[in-house]
């Protein structure tokens, strides 16, 4: 069966061209066929995937209208994501044996729209780290090239959807685990506004820096989702009643004429691999081409790794620390989760304080009524995945790289830190064939227009997201 996104696999269900139980069955097809060596997942739901599906095409059967926009489309759901019924280990021996007895809401949101959930995939510890390898099910690795890594921490997420085994998959984005994968493994991923999607009932690591949001086949497939898993819900209080709109405006294209758009290579701080660099080049040029206004600029605020570890990590030591008595956690991870410990609250405050500054230059970046900008383009990464051998980069572009806590992802916090929505494209792949890709960043409540700009520049790109055609299996 031809590889194909969730938007069309949802209509040709509603059309009786496929069934449920076709797109379902070839999903675990390929999952047998790939899994055993890429490890994206870390449960299958194989009898329960296809009952559903069967369940859906006798509904539709009945009346075509009877399920949601997503019916009868396999979707994958991050580990850290709590489902009814599965384990949520959190990659973690200490929470090895968790199992939680409701559904998040975006996970409850899916299922409703006719989403067929075929399985769990893998994400770091705790979902601390830029790649993805832990002590309870092991190192995911990329499908472009498997002695690479998929990124992190959705990094199973983004390497389901690089090999088809779903067209959509759940994750979280804390500090770039959307982008990161997105970027490594050739597929988009959007990382919200804060407070558009609920991530609760759930785990409480990050909570004033992280989202759930989506992975995906194409950019009209991440508005899809979004459509679905947007809104507030009594479960998680940090979410807003914002309408999300119309987003077949996704599909329809952009007027450059009333965009203005700025571009940065390093948001004037990060050190960014030279392939990388090039590649980012080669995309601004097809926007402009297309008749994208071009500006150079990037808000004025200071590298962000300082600030964002000054919230993330007593955060975590509140979520985390509990845990730190079971012996299981692996040594890296419990650095990381210790480095919070001596943080006071109002050493935390403070923090936020400095937080609220740093969101305000970047809001004002993008005020209208400051002149400013409607979306910012960067690279989505400042390098191509890198082995499964080393925890990151030691350097780019002969920079060194602090090795805490993945400060190589810089490029990524910004988002974080501000609440403001980001889109992972590709942009294409370099000499070694590896993918690298731009995000486009707006302000808040703007996920449509960052939306939209990706999928045109998806459209002036040919990238696939079939990587099993070219290599194959232990490649």
């Amino acid at each position: 069966m031809d590889l194909l996104d969730a938007t069309a696999m949802a209509e040709a269900v509603r059309e009786g061209t496929t069934t449920a139980e076709e797109l379902v069955t070839a999903a675990l097809e390929r999952i047998a066929a790939w899994d055993g060596e890429v490890n994206a997942f870390t449960v299958v739901r194989r009898d329960e995937a296809l009952r559903r599906a069967r369940e859906i095409d006798e509904g539709v059967r009945r009346d075509p209208t009877s399920y949601g926009p997503l019916a009868g489309v396999p979707v994958s759901v991050k580990d850290h994501v709590w489902m009814a019924g599965q384990p949520a280990t959190n990659g973690s021996l200490a929470l090895r044996d968790f199992v939680p007895d409701v559904d998040a809401v975006p996970v409850s949101r899916l299922r409703a729209a006719g989403a067929v959930i075929v399985g769990k995939t893998n994400n770091p510890e705790f979902c601390y780290r830029g790649f993805t390898d832990n002590r309870v099910f092991g190192l995911t690795r990329n499908p472009w090239s498997l002695g690479r890594t998929p990124g992190g921490s959705s990094g199973g997420a983004g390497a389901s959807v690089a090999y088809g085994a779903t067209p959509l998959a759940l994750g979280t984005d804390g500090g770039g685990s959307i982008r990161i994968p997105a970027a490594f493994c050739g597929v988009v991923g959007h990382k919200p506004t804060f407070g558009l999607v609920p991530k609760l009932p759930g785990f409480r690591g990050w909570p004033s820096l992280s989202v759930d949001g989506p992975i995906a086949a194409s950019v009209r497939d991440l508005a899809l989702a979004l459509r679905v898993m947007a809104g507030p819900h009594p479960a998680d209080p940090l979410t807003w009643p914002v309408p999300f709109g119309d987003d077949d405006g996704v599909e329809a294209g952009v007027d450059w004429s009333t965009l203005r758009v700025a571009v940065s290579e390093d948001l004037g701080w990060a050190a960014v691999d030279r392939e990388v660099r090039t590649a980012f080049r080669g995309a601004v040029d097809r926007l402009a081409d297309d008749g994208a206004r071009i500006t150079e600029a990037h808000p004025a605020s200071a590298y962000p790794t300082e600030l964002w570890n000054a919230i993330a990590l007593p955060e975590g030591f509140a979520s985390e620390g509990p845990l730190l008595g079971h012996d299981g956690i692996d040594p890296a991870t419990r650095e990381i989760v210790e480095a919070g410990r001596s943080v006071s609250a109002a050493d935390y405050l403070d923090a936020q304080e400095r937080r609220a500054g740093f969101t305000e230059t970047w809001e004002r970046f993008f005020r209208a009524d400051d002149g400013g900008y409607d979306v910012l383009l960067t690279p989505s990464m400042p390098v191509p995945a890198f082995s499964t051998d080393v925890p990151g980069p030691t350097e780019i572009d002969r920079t060194p790289v602090d090795p805490f806590f993945d400060d190589w992802c810089a490029l990524a916090l910004p988002a974080n830190l501000t609440g403001q929505p980001a889109t992972a494209v590709p942009t294409g792949r370099t000499p070694d064939g590896l993918p690298v890709g731009l995000q486009v960043v707006g302000p808040r409540w703007a996920d449509l227009r960052t939306l939209a700009v990706a999928a045109r520049h998806e459209a002036l790109t040919d990238f696939t997201r079939a990587p099993a055609s070219a290599a194959g299996p232990g490649a």
